[in-house]
């Protein structure tokens, strides 16, 4: 019972390669992190991140928790958390992510759409309430002014 414990503990999930000089096609579906460093052209999934080097050339739409760009990609990316384009990385496609960050030098031919942040608490601001009230109360001001005058 024990040692069934211990063993579950121990297993870890690895990430995924493709590695330099390879060559791959198809649909990739991935619940761990994915970095291509050869070439690949299809669709990715994966709930974890992903990563493409500096030598690698994607033709695909991705779809991940995170993206690393380094190398270049063709088509659609969509990062649930955040995209980062790195000074040698270049995107010709859409973006749509959560965070986006560009460093100096990148290539990026397409638009953005980053996710709509939530909307902000009353911190100090002024609520609809607020402004209702203060309409009334300087109403009631200028009425009263008129009567003793």
């Amino acid at each position: 019972m024990w040692n069934r414990r211990k063993q579950s503990a121990l297993f870890r999930s690895t990430d995924s390669l493709i590695g330099h000089g390879g060559n791959l096609e198809g649909k990739v579906q991935c619940d761990t992190n994915l970095r291509i460093e050869g070439n690949f052209s299809g669709e990715i999934q994966c709930q974890g991140t992903v990563t493409i080097g500096e030598q690698s050339t994607v033709l695909s739409t991705i779809k991940a928790k995170e993206i690393i760009i380094a190398g270049k990609v063709y088509g659609d990316v969509t990062a649930d958390h955040r995209l980062t384009l790195t000074e040698t990385g270049q995107l010709h496609g859409n973006i749509h992510a959560g965070i986006l960050s560009i460093m100096e030098g990148c290539v990026l031919n397409g638009s953005v759409t980053t996710a709509e942040q939530p909307a902000i608490d009353v911190a100090g601001g002024h609520t609809e309430n607020e402004k209702a009230d203060k309409a009334g109360k300087r109403a009631s001001k200028q009425q009263g002014k008129r009567e003793a005058g």
